[in-house]
């Protein structure tokens, strides 16, 4: 993709518009109109089912099966850590601002579990107890709250003011701090952030080298696993965050690395 249509699909993005299904949206207006045509005729006569309101669905045929791709970070990262969770048994489960229709919807089917974040929530499902905080903010009671905590594609977004948070430069680091100190000494924490060059993108996000990322868990934690998904949004298994590959991000633009740590 040419660097000018990359920009324009960012911004086209930044204001919630998606060209690429735009586009398939266009090429589906000519189905749309035929396959309508011909229902009615088939529907001549039919009474049990009496035509309401149009309803166009009009990209649908152009995408993959079941809704989306089996592919990409969120996919990736919310499969592979709920699959971690379930294969350490928790009896409880701390989560800070993961996806609620993805990760934390995977968790609660076999595990209860805490979610805290700075916007408000409203949930009746079972198995799901919400708490509004900022993570940022030192919080002492909930120091020490926990054996098994997540932080998936959150970090990042600290401090930028996107989600209604106080503008911070070291947004970031204040969460790092409040999240170790949440987790009991030998306790898991998944984790998960964009890797690539470091950079902030105002005010979606950071992007994190794996070095720069490395030094941050220095002392604190001890990495049991890490897996990434690159650039093309495929999962990729059995490499180290300390080894060469690692210097270079793993030729990732922005990609996700996702961490397995017990705290030390």
């Amino acid at each position: 993709m040419s660097n000018p249509l990359r920009k324009l699909r960012s911004l086209a993005s930044s204001m919630g518009i998606d060209l690429a299904r735009f586009g398939r949206s266009l090429r589906g207006i000519g189905p749309y109109f035929r396959n309508r045509s011909a229902f009615k005729k088939a529907a001549a006569g039919r009474t049990e089912f009496p035509f309401g309101k149009a309803y166009p669905c009009l990209f649908d045929r152009f995408e993959s099966s079941a809704g989306g791709p089996a592919a990409g970070a969120y996919f990736h990262q919310d499969l592979h850590v709920a699959q971690l969770i379930h294969r350490n048994r928790p009896s409880r489960h701390v989560d800070v601002g993961s996806r609620v229709d993805g990760f934390v919807a995977h968790i609660a089917v076999f595990c209860p579990i805490d979610v805290y974040d700075i916007r408000p929530l409203t949930t009746s499902a079972s198995n799901i107890t919400f708490r509004q905080r900022d993570i940022m903010a030192e919080r002492p009671d909930l120091d020490g709250s926990t054996d098994s905590l997540s932080c998936l594609h959150t970090l990042e977004h600290f401090g930028l003011g996107r989600y209604g948070d106080p503008i911070d430069y070291d947004g970031y680091l204040k969460g790092w701090e409040s999240l170790y100190r949440m987790l009991k000494p030998g306790g898991k924490f998944y984790f998960s952030v964009p890797i690539g060059a470091q950079r902030i993108e105002f005010d979606g996000h950071r992007v994190f080298s794996v070095p720069f990322l490395v030094g941050m868990m220095h002392g604190k934690y001890r990495i049991d696993s890490f897996v990434y998904v690159n650039d093309a949004g495929d999962l990729v298994r059995d490499v180290s965050p300390t080894g060469p590959e690692a210097q270079s991000n793993f030729g990732c633009r922005f990609g996700c690395g996702i961490f397995e740590l017990t705290r030390i």
